[in-house]
């Protein structure tokens, strides 16, 4: 979770570099576990010249660089996927039926692909398409918004598929959530040399990789720690800018909107064209490794590699603890949707009728969703406890860990929470809603893990009662509170150290540098069932 300041002017440029990091809307812009784990792991490597290709929505949504870019950075650009542009002028165009119709064929197989047991390998479609993207060639931007072959393939599409009886909004759905394709594919063409890709999630950054793949035959290393799917399905179904234009007598409640249900497709396909064109895949626990195989990822190239934190600095903040239990329940994480804070807060309403010391801290940045954090914050008010609920904003966890008396986690959806681990070796208990690993991080994995006893608990997700009495329960009793502290740093140091997930990622680069240079590869990393 540690940052450093902000950095005005971060922009790098070099000729090559051995890894090149796509990253989707995370670091060095934004704050959290994702951004916080990939300053980590280059900092792990200092002896690896990394590029950064940054992926964002518009250049409004972010603000100055939340972390300086480590010495061994030598690249970084930045590119924007829904940004304002000059559209390619408006020409007559027949098109070239030939290509769409090859177009037509990889959209079905995706279609095929999210309903039957089998997941057509999509890669070998998409491989042909990819070239004619180019500016000039059969599918270029041009091609797709003005030729009539593309006017014929919409309206077809839109008679045979679309459920909504607005035409209008298809076209245009379909015009927005195709355009980022050819921006990544004017990307892809204009990237610096790398000796492998490594892409932090699906999404357009996955589709990225998918690309560079393709187009130069280099080795892909995917990691997800959320699956990208299921957090951007979350976030669609939350959406209000996703029209229903169906009258009362046409909905079905238990049909998704048909638009909704596009994007969700959307983005389930740009999932699966980078699971299989990846050389690894990495997830960090055993659910999430077997939903990327449920979703089209090659079993044989998957694997389970943890987080891990630095437990020589984290442990040192045990020394710095009071005796006394701090009546202090703190989330740290970002003040957004997917973190349910609004949870948190009701939750504390029992918490202090309950223990009428305890006070929350939210310790995190608001500026992300600043609606939901003034909706937030008007909550507490509303509960009276705008004395007990403390928005803090970004605060350097070696200051906070050892003033706090619980890790609160209230999220409906998380991976394997960094924040978790960094609280135990801190010597600080969690309460955590029932999401990602947290259930594993907790109460343990197999019987040996188990053994080392509860850190904690876990409740339902969006149960402030459940999540206020665990709270209260572990508070109050010193005996208990501290079996959990010892339990988190037990398990804490015995599987979830950064020396252990350097040297699993050590490996992975190792034998993708090899596969690059056309070497033997040396004997691959089994596929860990539990800990890595």
């Amino acid at each position: 979770m540690s940052h450093t300041a902000a950095v005005p002017d971060i922009r790098r440029s070099a000729t090559d570099c051995d890894v090149m990091l796509l990253l989707e809307g995370t670091f060095p812009f934004v704050s959290g576990g994702v951004s916080s784990w990939v300053n980590q792991i280059i900092r792990g490597f200092p002896e690896i010249r990394f590029g950064i290709c940054f992926i964002g929505s518009r250049k409004e949504d972010y603000g100055v660089a939340k972390y300086a870019l480590p010495d061994n950075v030598v690249h970084l650009e930045i590119h924007y996927m829904h940004e304002r542009y000059e559209a390619p002028e408006v020409r007559e165009s027949r098109g070239n039926g030939k290509a769409f119709l090859q177009m037509d064929l990889l959209h079905e197989q995706l279609r095929v692909g999210r309903t039957g047991r089998d997941k057509p390998d999509v890669t070998a479609l998409l491989a042909p398409l990819v070239p004619l993207l180019e500016e000039g060639k059969a599918l270029d931007e041009s091609a797709f918004l003005y030729s009539e072959e593309a006017w014929k393939y919409t309206t077809e599409k839109y008679r045979e598929f679309c459920t909504d009886p607005s035409f209008v909004d298809y076209f245009w759905t379909v015009r927005t959530m195709h355009k980022p394709i050819w921006n990544l594919a004017k990307v892809a063409r204009n990237m610096i040399p790398a000796r492998c890709y490594h892409t932090i999630s699906t999404g357009y950054a996955g589709f990225l990789g998918s690309l560079l793949k393709l187009q130069n035959g280099k080795p892909l290393l995917l990691s997800e720690h959320g699956i990208y799917t299921k957090e951007r399905k979350i976030d669609l179904f939350q959406s209000e800018w996703i029209h229903d234009n169906r009258d009362v007598f046409e909905k079905d409640a238990s049909q998704i909107p048909y638009f909704r249900d596009l994007w969700m497709r959307f983005f389930e396909a740009l999932g699966r064209m980078c699971y299989q064109s990846a050389d690894q895949i990495v997830a960090l626990y055993e659910i999430n490794r077997l939903r990327q195989v449920a979703d089209g990822a090659p079993a044989a190239v998957t694997r389970n590699i943890p987080n891990g934190i630095d437990l020589p600095r984290l442990s040192a903040l045990r020394a710095l603890r009071s005796k006394e239990i701090p009546p202090v329940l703190c989330l740290l994480g970002r003040v957004v949707p997917i973190k349910d804070v609004k949870n948190f807060i009701r939750a504390m309403r029992t918490v202090v009728t309950l223990y009428p010391d305890a006070e929350a801290w939210i310790a995190g940045p608001e500026d992300e969703d600043v609606a939901y954090a003034e909706e937030c914050r008007g909550i507490a008010e509303g509960l009276g406890l705008a004395s007990k609920v403390k928005f803090l904003g970004y605060q350097k966890i070696d200051e906070l860990m050892p003033k706090i008396g619980l890790v609160m986690l209230s999220s409906i959806s998380e991976a394997l929470p960094l924040v978790l681990l960094e609280g135990f070796a801190a010597g600080v208990p969690a309460v955590a809603t029932d999401v990602g690993s947290c259930r594993q991080l907790i109460y343990g994995l197999d019987d040996a893990d188990q053994a080392l006893g509860a850190a904690g608990a876990v409740v339902g997700i969006a149960e402030p009662q459940a999540l206020a009495r665990a709270a209260v329960e572990l508070l109050t009793d010193p005996v208990k509170w501290h079996a959990a502290q010892a339990a988190g740093i037990a398990r804490v140091e015995r599987y979830y150290t950064q020396d252990m997930m350097f040297a699993s990622y050590r490996q992975l680069y190792q034998g993708a540098f090899e596969q690059e240079a056309g070497q033997p590869q040396q004997k691959k990393l089994t596929c860990p069932m539990g800990h890595a």
